[in-house]
């Protein structure tokens, strides 16, 4: 039972790792667009906290599926 929890544990950590990537390439084309003048700055902005608030939901949910399945 303790060795499942470890995988588990493992397993919820590179899913957080996976998703803070997707995170990661999500804010570098933004700041490419910002870059090239596609989109203004006050897009960018609410574009980047939109990432965010989105990216700490996934990993709250893993959280909780960990907790639970302890």
């Amino acid at each position: 039972r303790t060795n499942l929890i470890k995988i588990l544990k493992q397993m919820g950590e590179d899913s957080k790792i996976s998703i803070r990537n997707i995170r990661r390439d999500a804010m570098d084309t933004i700041k490419s667009q910002e870059k090239n003048k596609e989109i203004s700055e006050d897009e960018v902005k609410s574009e980047q906290d939109n990432i965010q608030k989105t990216t700490d939901s996934f990993v709250k949910k893993i959280d909780e599926t960990i907790t639970a399945k302890e």
